[in-house]
C-alpha cells in the first residue's frame, strides 16, 4: 500500500500538515486540495494548498502553495491527514478508514537488534516529527480508536515524549495508545514517575524481553546491560500502575530458551497485562542476519506451543502474532491474531482458495520472498 509519493512543490518552504478533501466545499485553513488533472482557480479557496498530477509549469499560482506533478493520488481518501515537505514529499500521516496508524517519533535508537525491522538512524530528527506530530493530533479524528507511537525509540524524545503524550491525552482522550518502546530508558525512576504524573490510563507499553538470560539478550538487542535495564524499566513502570505488553520476535536466538523464558515472566513479570509471541520479519537487519535467525515456523511448534500454554494456563493474556494458522497446531489457533497492520498485509497465491482465509493473519508483504516451507491450503 502506498504511503508516500512526490511531485514538484510551488512556494512551499516549511512542512505542512493538514487533511485532504476533492470536495471545494469541504474546504479550510487546514485542508488541502486533491486537483487530480484538473487545476482550479484557488484564489477563491482557503485552503492549505492543492495537489494534483497536472503539469503546472506554464501556470501562475501567485503566492498560492501547491505540489503538481504528483504520480498518483489514488491511495487518498477523503479526510486522510498528510504532511508536505518544501521538497514535494507527500507522506500519509493518518488514514481515516484504518485501525492501524501509527506516529513516527524518532529514527533513533539505543538498541541495534539483529532483526530490526526499522533500523536506526542516528540523526536529531526529533524536532522536525515533534513538530509535524504537533500538528497533527489536533487533526485526527475524536472518534479514534487506536494509535501508535513507534520509532526507532521514542523515549529518546526526552522531555518532548511525555509532551507528545499529554497533547494526545488532551486532544483524544478516549483513544487507546499503543507505545512501542525497549523500555531501558525507565530504568530510571524519575523517567516512569513523568509517567504516573500524567495519570494516563489510555496508554499501553509493548517492551520486548527475548530471553531470561541476559547474556541472549543483550546479544539480540546488540547493547549490553540492555536486560537488566529493561527488567528494572519493568518493574518501575509497574509501580506507576502503567499498562505493560511483553513482546517476543521467535528466531533462532530465542527459541532455545522460550520455554524458561515462559517461566520467567510467570515468576518475575506477573503483573503484564499480555504477552506476545511474534513471528519474524524478513525486512531491515533480518536478512543481513538471516543465518543467524531464521527456523522454520514449524519447527519450533513445540517450543511455542509449551511456552503459550503454560502462561494461558497461569492466567495470563497470551498472543501469537504474525504467524499463518497453517503453521501452527490446531491447539493454538486460539492463540492466533491477525496482527500484520494493513498496508503490510499479504497472502500467497495459494491461499487464496483456503477455508481459512478469514481467520488468519497471513503475512508480511516482505515475508512473501521467506516464509515457512509448510504453508499450505485449508480445502
Amino acid at each position: 500500500m502506498l504511503l508516500r509519493t512526490k511531485g514538484k512543490p510551488i512556494n512551499i518552504d516549511d512542512h505542512l500538515v493538514g487533511t485532504v478533501t476533492r470536495n471545494p466545499d469541504k474546504l479550510n485553513e487546514n485542508t488541502f486540495l486533491l486537483a487530480d488533472d484538473c487545476v482550479p482557480d484557488l484564489m477563491d479557496f482557503n485552503c492549505l494548498g492543492m495537489l494534483t498530477k497536472a503539469n503546472l509549469t506554464e501556470t501562475i499560482l501567485f503566492d498560492r502553495k501547491a505540489v503538481f506533478n504528483i504520480p498518483t493520488l489514488d491511495h487518498l481518501s477523503e479526510g486522510d491527514i498528510i504532511s508536505v515537505g518544501n521538497d514535494g514529499n507527500i507522506n500519509t500521516l493518518y488514514r481515516v478508514n484504518s485501525n492501524h496508524n501509527t506516529l513516527l517519533a524518532t529514527e533513533r535508537c539505543n538498541s541495534n537488534c539483529l532483526m530490526c525491522s526499522q533500523p536506526p538512524k542516528d540523526r536529531n530528527d526529533v524536532p522536525l516529527h515533534y513538530k509535524i506530530h504537533k500538528k497533527l493530533i489536533p487533526l485526527i479524528p475524536k472518534d479514534c480508536i487506536e494509535l501508535g507511537i513507534s520509532g526507532g525509540e521514542p523515549t529518546l524524545m526526552g522531555t518532548l515524549f511525555f509532551d507528545l503524550l499529554s497533547q494526545i491525552k488532551d486532544e483524544l482522550p478516549n483513544t487507546e495508545l499503543h507505545v512501542l518502546t525497549n523500555g531501558r530508558s525507565f530504568a530510571w525512576n524519575n523517567m516512569a514517575e513523568k509517567l504516573g504524573n500524567l495519570n494516563y490510563n489510555k496508554v499501553m507499553f509493548g517492551i520486548p524481553v527475548y530471553s531470561d538470560y541476559y547474556q541472549v539478550h543483550d546479544y539480540i538487542v546488540q547493547a549490553e546491560n540492555a536486560f537488566y535495564q529493561t527488567i528494572i524499566g519493568l518493574h518501575n513502570l509497574a509501580r506507576y500502575n502503567q499498562r505493560l505488553e511483553i513482546r517476543i520476535v521467535l528466531h533462532k536466538q530465542s527459541i532455545p530458551r522460550l520455554t524458561r523464558l515462559a517461566r520467567y515472566i510467570y515468576k518475575n513479570l506477573p503483573f503484564v497485562e499480555h504477552v506476545a509471541f511474534m513471528g519474524l520479519e524478513y525486512i531491515g537487519y533480518t536478512p543481513h542476519n538471516i543465518d543467524k535467525l531464521w527456523v522454520d515456523p514449524y519447527d519450533y511448534q513445540d517450543e511455542l506451543g509449551e511456552s503459550v500454554q503454560f502462561l494461558a494456563g497461569q492466567g495470563m493474556h497470551v498472543s501469537i502474532y504474525n504467524t499463518p494458522l497453517c503453521v501452527l497446531p490446531e491447539s493454538l489457533w486460539k492463540y492466533a491474531r491477525k496482527s500484520i497492520s494493513d498496508w503490510k498485509n499479504d497472502y500467497l497465491p495459494e491461499c487464496s482458495s483456503c477455508t481459512k482465509l478469514n481467520d488468519c493473519g497471513g503475512l508480511f508483504t516482505w515475508n512473501l520472498k521467506k516464509h515457512s516451507e509448510y504453508i499450505k491450503s485449508f480445502n
